[in-house]
């Protein structure tokens, strides 16, 4: 059988462009001979649309958009993902449903395991199918499984459910999986690991068709695929790109002879999700042009880059704003950058501005010597100007902050810290140089000097980073055992770090989650970023 793997990007609520886009594959795929096109989870709806669920109206629209497609599709088979209705009156108001169409029939596959783990809310919403059946389809008996419905295959499982053990036993000829599968940087790995398990110990072939693009933090980075019987891949399909491929599933394959899209290496895989990410998000939003400050720091540059190759460099407008703390290489690296790029920018000091501020506050000051305030304030005036650009010519203002930064404090409130979307706040500092080196791979886009140069805030005369933090090589090693894998202080110093650090560092991220609160989303390349997927509260006292 001739089954199409759509891989497509759809936008949480456009119901009209995905409906179109599902409409016109199906068809396309039908002509160039697919006897069955799959296509994602919530397909209809995009994922995740978490509170919309609780509309009616919402869900009265993907069922509109259901006939539509049923209509325009009449003869053309296919496996659709969308919400539907628990018409039992037990438990949640919907399930999270397959949906098969052809011919005016219509029949439900719904989800059994429900995720409720970090990024994941969907008990919140949708009640857990406790049948299943296969789908009965020429000749062939179809295991069809949403997502998390194969997951549950891992050493400890969450569940105590397997919705594969009852579909079994109807002997099924194949598992088609459709999914959305958020990307972090090692979740392919993973992935092929999980979908791997499910064929050894079923002994089925495997269709998997997963999201691609980005829903604001979230992004998905595809990777659909298909396994034999034996575990062995016969077809990947891109990363980080809408795809549609034909794969021709029988009990036994034709043969290896479909394109198996190669794993990208880390760095490689955090650059193009992120590129990606910023550039869906602008589109869904329909802005077309950003700003942001350019310090001639390593974060602002590389967020640049991303953001240039993104929106294109003629989209990307960078503003610098010296004070007289600021030093003369670094206006030189950002003014090289930008033309490096061929975007436009401006320069605005803010020396005056700063005094004017000093002459301002000078009265309620008297006796108090220069601190962070006036730091602080630098920062400040430099969010004015950025956002009253951003509002005056109609750009997302880009946050440059680093995963480490925004972990331990390094920011300000309403200054640096301001912006529609953090594009590297899951980016640890040590992995910004990665990137940076990433860019630079086969010609100096980033200037050298921005790279090698210790990193500071110049925010006071001769300030360094490493006057106020450890070394990020030391810091991003506790906060990635503090922040991904969760240890307490004392295994992170067996670690061979000094204890005192360790409690020093752990005290400041707990202590600065009412800044993170406050910041814009966050761009999520990593199995545990900051935001919805790590929710901790404000006003607590656990290493503080």
């Amino acid at each position: 059988m001739k089954i199409a793997i759509a891989q497509l990007n759809y936008h949480i609520g456009n119901f009209e462009a995905n409906t179109q886009k599902i409409i016109s594959t199906a068809k396309s795929s039908h002509q160039n001979g697919a006897e069955l096109t799959v296509f994602a989870e919530l397909a209809v709806s995009g994922y995740p649309p978490r509170d919309f669920l609780e509309f009616d109206d919402f869900i009265q629209k993907c069922e509109v958009q259901i006939n539509l497609i049923a209509e325009a599709c009449f003869d053309i088979p296919l496996i659709l993902g969308s919400p539907v209705r628990n018409t039992t009156k037990k438990g949640k108001p919907l399930f999270n449903a397959a949906v098969f169409l052809y011919q005016g029939q219509k029949e439900y596959f719904r989800k059994g395991l429900l995720p409720d783990y970090d990024v994941f809310d969907e008990y919140r919403y949708f009640e857990p199918a406790d049948s299943f059946q296969c789908l009965k389809f020429n000749d062939h008996k179809i295991a069809v499984t949403v997502c998390e419905d194969l997951w549950n295959v891992e050493d400890h499982p969450l569940y105590v459910k397997q919705p594969m053990e009852d579909l079994i036993l109807e002997k099924p000829d194949l598992i088609i999986n459709i999914a959305a599968s958020p990307f972090d940087y090692a979740q392919a790995e993973k992935r092929e690991t999980v979908l791997r398990k499910n064929v050894d110990k079923y002994k089925l072939p495997l269709v998997y068709v997963n999201h691609v693009g980005a829903q604001t933090e979230l992004l998905f980075d595809g990777g659909s695929m298909v396994m034999d019987e034996n575990g062995m891949l016969i077809s990947r399909l891109k990363f980080f790109d809408e795809e549609v491929q034909i794969v021709d599933v029988g009990i036994q394959f034709a043969g290896n002879q479909l394109s198996v899209s190669l794993l990208p290496e880390k760095i490689e895989r955090i650059h193009d999700a992120l590129v990606m990410g910023v550039r869906n998000y602008f589109q869904k939003l329909g802005f077309q042009k950003a700003v942001l400050g350019l310090s001639g720091g390593i974060d602002s540059a590389v967020t640049m880059v991303l953001a240039a190759r993104a929106l294109g460099s003629e989209n990307v407008h960078a503003v610098l704003m010296p004070s007289q703390f600021s030093s003369n290489h670094s206006v030189q690296d950002a003014l090289d950058l930008a033309k490096n790029l061929g975007s436009t920018f401006q320069i605005i000091p803010i020396k005056e501005i700063y005094e004017s501020f000093e002459h301002a506050l000078h009265e309620a000051f008297v006796g108090k010597a220069f601190d962070v305030t006036e730091e602080n304030i630098q920062a400040r005036i430099r969010g004015a100007l950025l956002m009253a650009l951003s509002n005056k010519f109609g750009m997302i203002l880009l946050n440059t902050s680093n995963k480490s930064e925004t972990a331990v404090g390094y920011g300000t409130l309403y200054g640096d810290m301001n912006g529609g979307l953090s594009v590297l706040g899951d980016v640890y500092k040590t992995e910004v140089f990665e990137l940076a080196r990433f860019i630079n791979r086969k010609a100096e886009i980033i200037p050298e000097n921005t790279i090698i140069k210790p990193p500071s805030a110049e925010l006071r005369p001769e300030q360094k980073d490493s006057d106020s933090l450890p070394d990020y090589s030391v810091l991003d090693k506790i906060l990635f055992a503090y922040i991904e894998q969760r240890l307490k202080p004392e295994a992170i110093a067996k670690q061979g770090i000094d204890s005192k650090i360790v409690a020093h560092v752990l005290r400041l991220v707990n202590l600065n989650e009412y800044k993170r609160h406050q910041s814009p989303p966050i761009l999520r390349v990593s199995a545990k970023a900051f935001g919805i997927g790590r929710r901790m509260p404000i006003v607590a006292k656990y290493l503080s």
